[in-house]
């Protein structure tokens, strides 16, 4: 395990509490181990991203994925509690510990997510700006004229296809987002502010854009044939992205859609409700799974 990791240890073994904490503290340390002796100073092996990811079937280990799971729906009961919390006008001290308790629960799925993306090769973790995979970046876009409603769809006159969660042939396990099925070219939109946290390529998610949102969520805009944003940019709702394609592990031209809890892998939520509770009807009923 290289100096840099053993330096993340003290602060991170602090941030797991409880059953679920203890046992991702020790899925961490497992995936810090794991990293190669010849890996660059980043993590990455020499090419900077593994067959395995690039293949999308980075984030295969079973263990981690079931423990990751855990740890997303124990941040999403976490959040409800919040809500209900400050929806009944609890104690400002009620709301802080629920507060500090979700918060611990995400930074406790981040490390974990960080170190096996890093491992595997995910190119959020090791390239988020995607200039050493040279990504086919256009044009920085600009904030739409007139300000839109504070969150948005990510795309318009779509289909919705593969659904969150839906079955096939195509992923490892099980859709983590939601798919729009668009023509190559169309405008794909930031759908709410926030910073562009990673813009890379390369992946089975081909071309993507990771925009964290001022809610501490994040989405991800995949699959597209160009990118007009950069890392550390903001955004605005209705604020061009990209353009649609059909880069990655795809069958056809569409947008993957997602909402995470951290920039990584394995931390996805079911996206069409997130963006009900922000107002936004997505019209059309998803693909049966």
């Amino acid at each position: 395990m290289g100096r840099e990791h053993h330096a993340r240890l003290p602060r991170t073994r602090a941030r797991f509490r409880g059953a679920t904490g203890a046992v991702l503290f020790a899925l961490l340390l497992l995936a810090l181990a794991a990293v190669p002796a010849g890996a660059g100073a980043d993590g990455a092996r020499g090419d900077g991203v593994s067959s395995d990811w690039a293949s999308g079937n980075g984030f295969r280990s079973d263990r981690f994925r079931k423990e990751a799971a855990r740890a997303v729906r124990a941040h999403e009961r976490a959040r409800a509690r919040v809500d209900r919390l400050r929806e009944s006008d609890a104690s400002p001290t009620e709301v802080k510990d629920a507060e500090r308790r979700r918060k611990a629960v995400r930074a406790g799925l981040w490390d974990l997510l960080w170190a096996t993306g890093r491992n595997s090769g995910d190119p959020v973790a090791v390239d988020p700006s995607g200039q050493d995979s040279r990504c086919p970046f256009g044009d920085r876009s600009h904030p739409p004229e007139r300000r839109a409603h504070p969150w948005t769809a990510p795309t318009r006159r779509y289909w919705l296809s593969a659904g969150y969660a839906a079955k096939g042939s195509r992923w490892a396990h099980r859709h983590t987002g939601q798919d729009f099925a668009v023509d190559s070219g169309t405008p794909v939109y930031a759908v709410g502010a926030g910073t562009v946290r990673a813009t890379t390529c390369g992946d089975g998610f081909g071309n993507q854009v990771v925009v964290r949102h001022r809610d501490g969520y994040f989405t991800q805009y995949a699959h597209l044939s160009r990118i007009d944003v950069r890392k550390g940019g903001r955004v605005t709702a209705g604020q061009r992205i990209g353009l649609s394609g059909a880069t990655g592990n795809v069958t056809g031209p569409h947008l993957h859609f997602e909402v995470r809890i951290t920039p990584y892998v394995g931390s996805a939520v079911p996206p069409l409700p997130w963006l009900r509770r922000k107002d936004v009807q997505v019209t059309g009923a998803p693909a049966l799974p």
